[in-house]
């Protein structure tokens, strides 16, 4: 039992969204050894289609198998949407992602909720469904958002064009006067000094990184695999360039972590093969 504690928790995104999951386990769960893992050869995840995102999070757990971890979470609302219910049945570690524990944060908030995600979690409408299932009198309205994601992973958050995109997703949902504004994509917190000039300030932000930590906490207890020495330095790792995301990583982490670069594969196959091919120092 006492190894099983001292294992990693495996978290991954499609790129840096994650790594709003990631300083909350920090904040929330600062003895935990964390590895993250960056699927950045295959992002955007938002406009694959719900095939290709179930085998991506399957080969993307197999490899974290071999890594030992004691549970994953999933800091993509795309994979949570469309793969969360299929692998958690075929894998023997808990696997928590990030769509209900930000509805259920977001209906005690308010009732008119606007929710801003990838296309193909909003076209899964699995916020809608999560949120009227814990309140069917909560009013919910989805923009799919497909340019932020690339926005984000370029490092164009403070070009004026940003705050363009950003106006015009929000237009809709600000019509249909919200109360409440879900990230329904990781990466979007990235983007809240940007929002926050263009909702108004009586508009909850609901950010569903830190609830889901919450419910990594209780589940860890619940199964007495909470980690109770120090944790390891934190282990990252890509499917893309390890450069690019360490160089774009520093300003949320404040340092260019060391990252490895995992290969998986790109083709929709049965099977699994990774090789570490490069660290960066």
């Amino acid at each position: 039992m006492r190894e099983i504690q001292n294992s990693p928790i495996g978290v991954f995104d499609s790129g840096v969204g994650g790594l709003t999951v990631l300083r909350e386990l920090y904040r929330q769960l600062p003895q935990e050894s964390i590895l993250y893992f960056a699927d950045t050869a295959r992002l955007p995840y938002g406009d694959r289609s719900g095939t290709e995102i179930l085998q991506f999070v399957r080969e993307i757990l197999a490899w974290m198998t071999q890594q030992n971890v004691k549970m994953v979470i999933m800091a993509c609302n795309t994979s949570s949407a469309l793969a969360l219910e299929a692998v958690r049945q075929e894998f023997d570690f808990p696997i928590l992602g990030v769509i209900l524990p930000g509805a259920k944060a977001a209906v005690k908030q308010g009732k008119r909720i606007g929710v801003i995600s990838t296309p193909a979690t909003a076209k899964s409408q699995a916020y809608r469904q999560a949120i009227q299932e814990i309140n069917p009198d909560a009013q919910v309205w989805q923009v799919g958002c497909p340019k932020f994601v690339p926005l984000i992973e370029e490092n164009r958050i403070w070009d004026v064009y940003t705050r363009q995109v950003a106006q015009e997703y929000l237009a809709p949902l600000l019509a249909h006067n919200i109360d409440t504004l879900v990230y329904g994509c990781t990466h979007y917190r990235h983007l809240e000094a940007v929002i926050k000039t263009i909702v108004p300030p009586t508009v909850k932000l609901i950010d569903p990184a830190s609830y889901v930590v919450q419910a990594a906490t209780k589940e860890l207890e619940l199964m007495g695999l909470s980690k109770t020495s120090c944790p390891l330095p934190t282990r990252f790792a890509v499917s893309g360039c390890s450069r690019t995301f360490s160089q774009l990583s520093r300003q949320w982490l404040g340092y260019c972590p060391s990252v490895e670069s995992v290969s998986l594969p790109i083709s929709l196959t049965p099977t699994f093969a990774w090789e570490q091919v490069e660290v960066l120092e």
